[in-house]
């Protein structure tokens, strides 16, 4: 289930709640009895690579080539 991040306006706590999707945006009330909260943007972190590779860095765009509309492909660049 989702966890969603709150902070209170009144007492600046932040405070997270468990509840399915379909409850993302409503309202949730501080654990200190206060109903003016703000639901904050979260950042996901996930481990692991894609791929499977170890010790495979992150993929690089071919370097050379023009630029331009479309890479450099039609001479544009």
């Amino acid at each position: 289930m989702p966890r969603y991040e709150f902070r209170c306006r009144e007492c600046t706590t932040t405070f997270e709640v468990d509840r399915p999707m379909a409850a993302a945006s409503d309202p949730a009330a501080c654990p200190q009895g206060h109903g003016d909260t703000v639901k904050l943007l979260s950042t996901v972190s996930l481990g692991g690579r894609a791929g499977g590779r170890a010790g495979a860095g992150p993929a690089m765009a071919p370097m050379g080539g023009g630029g331009g509309c479309c890479g450099g492909a039609c001479g544009c660049g």
